[in-house]
């Protein structure tokens, strides 16, 4: 069996080591739980340490913990401007003409971190376009970001 953490990490081209010992899976969803609270935290516990994700029915669903993580490694990133990351957090894709800075794989198809100016991960994406057109048209899908949480409870 795969690990999905690894897996995801690898869409997004991370270089990322957790210590598999740490990870807990619990009910689908994954956390990483340092020795000391490992030691401590009861088999039925609801929420222990950093939460990392779930996965459900073959597909994983990274928590902003994780993508965090991942945004301090080596990893397709691109940075945004306060424009777009503000148009991004609401749901909408990223444009061309808002692309600050690309670092890693500027393929179509290839899964990428979205992160503002100030470094600060907003969720991620998958690239549909150009991302050195500058045509002022969509190149990256959002697929998840910081605000989806804030949408759904309202």
């Amino acid at each position: 069996m795969t690990n999905p953490i690894t897996d995801f990490a690898t869409r997004i081209k991370a270089k990322i080591f957790l210590d598999p010992r740490l990870i807990v899976e619990k009910d689908g969803r994954y956390y990483l739980l340092t020795k000391k609270l490992q030691g401590v935290a009861r088999k039925d516990f609801f929420y222990a340490g950093k939460y990392l994700g779930k996965a459900k029915k073959a597909k994983f669903f990274p928590s902003f913990n994780l993508l965090t993580l991942l945004a301090e490694t080596k990893a397709n990133k691109i940075i945004i401007d306060e424009k777009a990351a503000w148009l991004f957090i609401c749901g909408r894709d990223v444009f061309s003409n808002r692309i600050t800075a690309v670092h890693g794989s500027k393929r179509k198809g290839d899964h990428t971190l979205i992160l503002n100016r100030f470094g600060e991960c907003l969720g991620f994406g998958r690239i549909i376009g150009d991302l050195d057109a500058k045509n002022g048209e969509a190149v990256v899908k959002n697929i998840s970001d910081v605000g989806d949480f804030l949408r759904r409870e309202g």
